[in-house]
């Protein structure tokens, strides 16, 4: 059965591979990307099957009329992928805090616009699947991207979270989470200014990052589309080789940090207390619930 897409971040990378494939394939797809230029040669390839549209997610209000258009023209929305992103190359003391806050602003606040924007529209029609697209470092981190890896890991908890909230709406959740892929993502971000008692590190770090083996990105398109139509998808796909033996060490550590010193946390815990005030304060917020 033909599906209809929305997907942001269609210039390049990723989403431009992935609405490549749907369409190839046949389905719908309204593609998206700050400059629609940028675009304009999928509508030249596939014609009626592509709607294309400028789209900031740091504007609320274009965010809003660009969805609800997308959804008019096509009549249903089957597929959202929330795929825009940029990059902050900087360690914790050389980012500003515009650059911190430009960066949350597209890959965290950005989804919650797009998110906020197509819920109302897959709850009415009672169904969809949300693809947000977190990464590797959404699991595990590296130095100097990370404030890069925190806004993934705020992705994590937003969609693990919102997969609870509209199971009962017949809408599901995955989180996309590439590794390492030979991609033009870096030219999507900044570089911060660099201090001169991190410069070596940062040195040694790239000359290591630049042998790290990457992943063909045209690959991922077979997996995206194995993922749209499985009738049980999960909650996460991790894309790559990397992505199970970096979790399976990652959280080996943290289960063995967390048992030496479960004595500790145990003791923390006091003479446990049942309370009710915070649910009547919930209720009272939304007296419908009550």
């Amino acid at each position: 059965m033909k599906k209809t897409w929305f997907l942001t971040g269609a210039s390049r990378g990723f989403g431009r591979i992935w609405a490549e494939a749907a369409l190839t394939r046949g389905d719908q797809v309204t593609a998206t990307a700050r400059k629609l230029e940028d675009i304009a040669d999928l509508k030249e390839r596939f014609g009626d099957a592509v709607l294309t549209l400028a789209l900031d997610v740091t504007n609320s209000e274009q965010v809003q009329q660009v969805v609800q258009q997308a959804y008019r023209h096509f009549g249903k929305l089957d597929v959202l992928v929330n795929n825009a992103g940029r990059s902050l190359f900087a360690v914790a003391e050389e980012a500003s805090d515009k650059q911190i806050q430009d960066l949350f602003d597209v890959n965290y606040l950005g989804m919650v616009r797009v998110l906020r924007a197509a819920l109302p529209l897959l709850r009415k029609q009672g169904s969809g699947h949300i693809l947000g697209v977190s990464s590797g470092l959404g699991i595990t981190t590296l130095p100097l991207i990370g404030f890069y890896c925190a806004t993934k890991w705020a992705v994590e908890a937003l969609h693990e979270s919102l997969a609870q909230e509209v199971a009962q709406f017949g809408i599901k959740v995955t989180l996309v989470e590439p590794g390492a892929y030979a991609t033009d993502f870096s030219k999507s971000g900044e570089i911060a200014p660099a201090l001169e008692p991190y410069a070596e590190f940062r040195k040694q770090f790239l000359t290591q990052l630049a042998n790290v083996e990457r992943g063909d990105p045209e690959a991922t398109a077979e997996a995206i589309l194995k993922l749209v139509d499985s009738n049980d998808p999960p909650l996460r796909l991790g894309l790559g080789t990397s992505i199970l033996p970096r979790a399976r060490e990652a959280y080996a550590q943290r289960l063995a940090t967390w048992e030496k010193w479960e004595d500790v946390a145990n003791a923390a815990m006091g003479e446990p207390k049942k309370t009710t005030e915070w649910i009547e304060e919930l209720n009272q917020a939304n007296p419908d619930r009550a």
